[in-house]
């Protein structure tokens, strides 16, 4: 399946823009005169780093600098599934995305030399390899340090803009920079990274071509613009939902309509080569109908931004507060934020304290109607679900699984 979906991605990047090969001279010339370009994210040249092999040398940095390509401006559009959230795009007006900018962005979120000790980079929490999140319960930092929440994930991020499981950080490039000055994460204070990153001529020039100067601001836009360009692909349940409305359709009359039977042919191949099984079919049923899944889960990302009280942890004596800390309203006591349904089979453990250790444990604690408390959510109440649906709900997450674009990991500056 994973090669299928890899395959897509290389399918919209060989559509190039505008009709136009992607690569070819006359692209590159549109795009430059035109000022922005229409890109699909996920496209793997977003991701892949600046060519070459080994640290990146200053002369490899200057010739990526001089092409004027990488600081057009970048129009991103959505894959099936989360294009129906195009309009929920959070954060470009302010800081637009560009190729360079992104490229930075990356090459910082693998960098460890964020951390005071230079053992602890972004990726370390919120690895492409374990879904964009940790396979711990809480998030662990410099010198083993463990957090009090778990890692949420750093893709479709571009649909969001209030971040961390409370909501403190008011956009994607606030929360980037957040973890550094953290003592339990990286450990390190702003001023600190950035005289570090000041002492890398790698950095610096890009950081002097793509904004003028460095800064822990211009640290948060870069790293905020390399996770805006991680989302995922389109999954079995978005080719299910794509097919859907042709089967309530008289097969005649599709037959009758050549661009409609074009479009059905189409829909039919990419859902029988990423198929769901009968048992995700119900699920999704389930998910949408009697479980009421989408009281909460609800959007093209399968989450409402909107913080709820399950109950979970609020049998502690000093249970974490959550969203109340943040806005002091009673109402937001023990409230966290939704997490996306999306590759959620990817990335156990769940709840905000990763208490819940499986989808199934998942599954069960919703079904039980969470754990009663004076603020607990009006959303959650007992399911009364069978045994066969409890399954069947589990199976329909897991059709909600997609690949992320392919990510250049190693490449990072050369010290001097």
């Amino acid at each position: 399946m994973a090669v299928f979906f890899n395959v897509f991605w290389m399918v919209l990047l060989a559509c190039g823009i505008g009709g136009l090969p992607a690569g070819s001279a006359e692209g590159a010339a549109a795009a430059v005169e035109a000022a922005t370009e229409s890109v699909m994210l996920g496209d793997p040249t977003l991701t892949a780093g600046v060519p070459g092999s080994g640290p990146i040398t200053l002369e490899q940095i200057e010739a990526w600098l001089a092409d004027p390509t990488n600081h057009v401006e970048l129009q991103p559009e959505l894959p099936l599934g989360l294009s129906q959230g195009a309009g929920q795009i959070k954060g470009i007006a302010e800081n637009p995305l560009t190729r360079a900018k992104i490229e930075l962005g990356r090459q910082l979120y693998f960098d460890t030399r964020l951390s005071e000790d230079s053992t602890v980079s972004c990726a370390t929490c919120h690895d492409p390899a374990t879904g964009y999140t940790a396979h711990t319960k809480t998030g662990v930092g410099i010198r083993d340090q463990k957090g009090n929440r778990n890692s949420p994930v750093s893709f479709n991020r571009i649909l969001s803009d209030l971040q961390f499981w409370d909501g403190r950080a008011d956009s994607l490039e606030a929360q980037a920079v957040g973890p550094i000055a953290n003592p339990i994460e990286m450990g390190f204070t702003h001023d600190g990274v950035v005289k570090r990153l000041a002492a890398i001529p790698v950095y610096v020039r890009q950081f002097e071509k793509i904004f003028g100067e460095l800064t822990i601001d211009r640290v948060g836009q870069a790293l905020a613009s390399f996770e805006r360009a991680i989302v995922t692909g389109p999954s079995p349940y978005d080719y299910y939902e794509q097919l859907l409305p042709f089967t309530r359709m008289d097969e005649e009359d599709i037959a009758d309509d050549e661009d409609l039977a074009k479009l059905y042919a189409e829909a039919k191949a990419a859902c029988e080569a990423a198929p769901m099984n009968d048992s995700a079919k119900r699920g999704r049923d389930l998910f949408f109908g009697k479980a009421n899944c989408t009281a909460c889960h609800v959007g093209a990302n399968l989450a409402d931004e909107k913080y709820h009280n399950l109950g979970v942890g609020m049998d502690q004596p000093e249970p974490d507060l959550g969203r109340f800390v943040v806005t002091k309203d009673p109402i937001d006591t023990g409230a966290f934020k939704t997490p996306t349904v999306r590759n959620a089979a990817l990335t156990a453990p769940y709840m905000h304290d990763g208490s819940q250790a499986t989808l199934e444990e998942v599954v069960e604690w919703y079904d039980r109607g969470g754990h009663p408390n004076p603020h607990l959510s009006d959303k959650v109440k007992p399911l009364h679900l069978s045994a066969q649906e409890k399954t069947d709900l589990v199976e329909f997450m897991k059709a909600c699984t997609s690949p992320t674009p392919p990510v250049e990991t190693g490449r990072l500056p050369a010290p001097d």
